[in-house]
């Protein structure tokens, strides 16, 4: 049950604790309770070397955050009627024609990709050989000389892990989907964003390379001890996936303005405007979507499938919804959303209790939802008084 007596005096205990503890170096965690900030804080470094604390305007790298920005884009250009849930991607796409396993080809559905059915992979969940490393797919977190087309040119390429709309897997299908937003609004894809989502919210922040060099939190990664600076390149093992390769992730990406648009994982931003975003949600979707493209966001597309890993969750419309709370080991009430990214973040929303949080650390994986333990930590401190 949320509890917001001394609530605050909760999350600082848990902030407080994973920083003395040497798992992040930095955060800022948000809280609103029906529209209203109650709880704002910055601590730590947003560059420890340089010795720059941390502020509450802080950018980070967004990785799998940036899912939300997209999600939202391609429900916009539902509500206005240029997509359409149920159409297939070729209307947009017509060389996206990855073959099933049984090398049949079958429908792939802007549905498909907003709620992970597509078929589709990563690569950092497969072997160093495997498929998608071998046709030299970026997961979008590295630095690669390709275009947004040659990368998903290349998924095409790969046949699906199942049949459209049979099971689930996490996946570049939001990647897939940013070049199906290029298509329909014949905008390269930061402009249509720009103009989709953030310029509608009075957004400033977010973007898909840094704008202000010297908020930019610096990325660390848990070596056994204190987070150490991430290097120019990073393969970092995940422990929850067995015989997986990897993240592959260069931080100089943020800086890179001729990388491709990744729409799952590229986009650099602030905690104050995913806290925007997720609100604009949360209350009913005025001024980007209206209920029914609210509704459909929050319908649980994956009734019958239990996701790895995230058990006692399904998925809707760009993030995961609570379906069963002691599976997933979690205080929060059926019907919460949440989701996270590799560099160090998580969020979620209680409908419930109306309840928004947003925490980014520039500390991953122990950051991440899911995966780290702060994001636990965080969460029983706003339920368990």
């Amino acid at each position: 049950m949320f509890q917001m007596k001394d609530v605050s005096s909760r999350v600082d205990v848990a902030i407080d604790a994973a920083l003395a503890e040497h798992r992040i170096v930095g955060t800022v965690v948000l809280a609103a309770k029906g529209g209203t900030p109650f709880y704002t804080r910055a601590a730590g470094f947003a560059d420890r070397e340089a010795g720059r604390v941390m502020a509450p305007d802080s950018l980070f790298r967004l990785s799998s955050v940036s899912k939300v920005y997209i999600s939202v884009a391609a429900m916009v250009l539902v509500k206005q009627g240029i997509l359409a849930l149920d159409a297939p991607v070729t209307r947009w796409l017509p060389d996206f024609r990855p073959s099933s396993p049984d090398g049949s080809q079958s429908d792939i559905t802007i549905r498909h990709l907003l709620s992970h059915k597509a078929g589709l992979g990563y690569g950092f969940l497969e072997p160093a050989d495997g498929p998608y490393h071998q046709a030299g797919v970026s997961d979008g977190m590295d630095i690669v000389d390709i275009t947004l087309e040659d990368n998903v040119r290349r998924i095409s390429s790969i046949p699906l892990l199942f049949a459209p709309g049979t099971s689930w897997s996490y996946s570049l299908a939001t990647d897939v989907l940013g070049l199906v937003i290029e298509h329909a609004t014949h905008l390269p894809l930061a402009k249509a964003i720009q103009g989709l989502v953030m310029e509608p919210l009075g957004l400033t922040d977010t973007a898909f390379v840094v704008r202000d060099f010297n908020r930019l939190a610096a990325g660390y990664v848990d070596d056994g001890g204190v987070p150490r600076r991430m290097a120019d390149l990073e393969i970092i093992p995940l422990p929850f996936v067995e015989g997986s390769e990897g993240l592959r992730m260069a931080p100089a990406r943020a800086f890179d303005d001729n990388a491709f648009p990744s729409g799952g994982a590229g986009m650099i931003g602030s905690a104050n405007d995913l806290l925007a975003v997720l609100e604009m949600l949360r209350s009913g979707g005025f001024p980007l979507l209206s209920s029914a493209e609210i509704q459909a966001m929050l319908t649980d597309q994956t009734p019958e499938i239990d996701l790895l890993p995230w058990p006692g969750r399904g998925f809707g419309l760009g993030f995961t919804l609570l379906r069963d709370p002691v599976s997933a080991q979690s205080p929060e009430p059926v019907s919460t959303w949440r989701m996270g990214g590799a560099y160090g973040h998580s969020w979620f929303v209680d409908p419930i209790n109306e309840l928004t949080v947003v925490a980014f650390t520039n500390a991953g994986l122990e950051g991440q939802s899911p995966g780290g333990r702060f994001p636990d930590d965080l969460t029983r401190a706003f339920y368990e008084g």
